[in-house]
């Protein structure tokens, strides 16, 4: 039986090799504009609102409201701090309750 060992680099058989990594990098912060549940305001009011101010679609507004009503509040919308205080002072400006985090 004759073994042939082709292996140059017996002592240090690690490969060595550089490797390119890229890093994502978090440049925006994502926050959440969150509506909270009040007993003031009618179920149209609030859909009506998150339609004209956050652009939802009926579908999302109605969801939405009923989340906030059974749950006690939602978030209703997120993306940059720049985008979401607008929105949250125009619902501040319709009396409704509603948060940035």
């Amino acid at each position: 039986m004759i073994f042939y060992n082709t292996i140059r680099d017996y002592d240090d058989p690690k490969r060595k090799y550089e490797e390119d990594v890229l890093v994502l990098e978090d440049t925006d912060e994502v926050y959440k504009l969150v509506l909270h549940n009040d007993d003031v305001h009618t179920f149209d009011y609030v859909i009506d609102s998150l339609i004209e101010i956050c652009k939802h679609t009926l579908e999302q507004a109605e969801q939405c409201t009923l989340l906030v009503h059974f749950k006690g509040k939602c978030t209703v919308k997120t993306g940059a701090l720049d985008v979401l205080k607008p929105m949250h002072e125009k619902l501040l400006s319709r009396e409704l309750t509603s948060e940035i985090v």
